[in-house]
């Protein structure tokens, strides 16, 4: 079982440097409203791990840039999660130029849970167990 999600977005103005491309750190923030698209798609966001009583911290952020997206360029963001045993939300993502479906940058993030007292939890919580049960991840 795979689970992915995809989501598209426009270049704006502010998002360019002096070369017109799209400045390096802004592929941090397409890769969150990818996560964000999915949270909202397989109903693991935000405010529902913060609801169970946890939150999700970024531990690690990988880009690797292939091609620059130009201002008024429409992109795609593609994103697939990685399951594992751990107490971790691995994705990873694909940026595309929808004009020529051109890859311009790969990565993927890993997130871990917190308890609400800033606690590391080395366990999956319960509900997101329960989640990838009802996602096909797992099973009974």
């Amino acid at each position: 079982m795979e689970l992915k999600s995809t989501t598209t977005f426009k270049v704006r103005f502010n998002e360019v440097d002096s070369m017109n491309i799209t400045w390096h750190g802004h592929y941090v923030t397409f890769f969150e409203d990818a996560r964000e698209a999915f949270g909202k798609e397989y109903n693991l966001d935000y405010m529902t791990i913060f609801r169970e009583g946890y939150y999700a911290p970024l531990v690690d952020i990988h880009v690797e840039y292939k091609s620059p997206l130009v201002y008024g360029d429409e992109a795609r963001a593609e994103i697939k999660y990685k399951d594992c045993d751990a107490a971790k939300i691995i994705f990873e993502y694909e940026i595309y130029n929808q004009k020529n479906n051109k890859l311009v940058a790969k990565g993927s993030t890993t997130q871990v849970f917190m308890d609400k007292d800033y606690r590391l939890v080395f366990y999956p919580p319960e509900f997101f167990v329960n989640w990838k049960i009802r996602n096909g991840l797992r099973e009974v």
